[in-house]
């Protein structure tokens, strides 16, 4: 039978390592308090923070998808504005030349129409190039900062769409060209304002006729367009919404994985304070004093 004997060095060493692990689960936990995290490293919890990145991964896709919404409502609701107000134009032009048509317009008076009728050209062309963060939101996708040259009234944008990516699988048009809405070059919306205008005052009752009914087809163009925008605008909202309650779930179980239950990690701080405490209580009992010590 074998015997082993064990020596006082044993047991210092042996009640040494027992308290250095004991000391070590106190500081791992008193760690944990401090930052509030379970996972402070790799190595507390490789399955779990493994789960941490995936989860981060995901939420980092729904906050951008979040950011590409917002971009997209600020463009879509600058777009409705423009067209509301172009609108609100256009119904004083087509007013201004059914005015015109009254026979018992002098020169004098059709004159002034269509000066008034040129300056809301002019104020209609700079509606048309209004700009989102430097970019024409009429002018695809366009480097320039006009869609529609100011002195010509011909479109001066690049054909294309430009689209915003709201959700895991959802893509958003943000723009509208020039075209779409004011009608292609020789008919656009300025052309056929520029034709009243000369009509008006030239008294030319065909052209004036003609403007009339071009006038509310462009009224009818821009209405559809707003539609177009609006439902545009319904489909980014519910991406919002989907997006935000993403991140409320990511969140959510990324706070699971990685954060610490304050009251949990309370009780077994003070657990492993008393288990410290008793172990340098019994080891200070157990081991006695050698020859050694008595000597110094």
């Amino acid at each position: 039978m074998t015997t082993f004997r064990v020596t006082q060095t044993m047991l210092a060493n042996s009640s040494l390592r027992s308290m250095q692990a004991g000391l070590g689960r106190l500081a791992a936990v008193q760690e944990q308090l401090t930052t509030g995290r379970v996972l402070n490293r790799p190595s507390d919890s490789p399955t779990d923070t493994t789960s941490a990145m995936r989860i981060r991964s995901s939420l980092a896709r729904a906050e951008q998808h979040a950011r590409n919404a917002d971009d997209a409502e600020g463009r879509l609701g600058l777009i409705d504005s423009t067209l509301s107000s172009m609108t609100n134009q256009v119904r004083r032009a087509r007013e201004l030349v059914l005015q015109g048509a009254n026979a018992s317009n002098g020169a004098s008076s059709r004159q002034a129409l269509a000066t008034e009728i040129d300056q809301l050209r002019e104020s209609l062309l700079g509606d048309a190039n209004t700009s989102y963060l430097e970019r024409p939101i009429f002018g695809g996708i366009t480097s320039k900062d006009h869609a529609y040259d100011a002195s010509t009234g011909a479109w001066d944008g690049t054909a294309g769409a430009v689209e915003r990516q709201v959700g895991p699988d959802v893509t958003v048009r943000v723009d509208l060209a020039g075209p779409e809405v004011f009608g292609p070059d020789g008919a656009s919306l300025f052309d056929t304002l520029e034709a009243a205008s000369l009509a008006l005052v030239s008294g030319d009752a065909a052209g004036i006729d003609g403007a009339l009914d071009a006038l509310k087809g462009h009224l009818d163009r821009i209405g559809s367009a707003q539609s177009v925008v609006g439902a545009r605008q319904a489909q980014v909202e519910r991406a919002v919404l989907a997006a935000g309650d993403s991140k409320l779930a990511l969140t959510t179980r990324l706070a699971a994985v990685e954060n610490v239950d304050l009251p949990r990690a309370l009780v077994d701080l003070n657990l492993q304070e008393v288990a410290y405490q008793a172990a340098l209580g019994a080891t200070a009992r157990v081991t006695q004093p050698s020859l050694l010590d008595f000597l110094r």
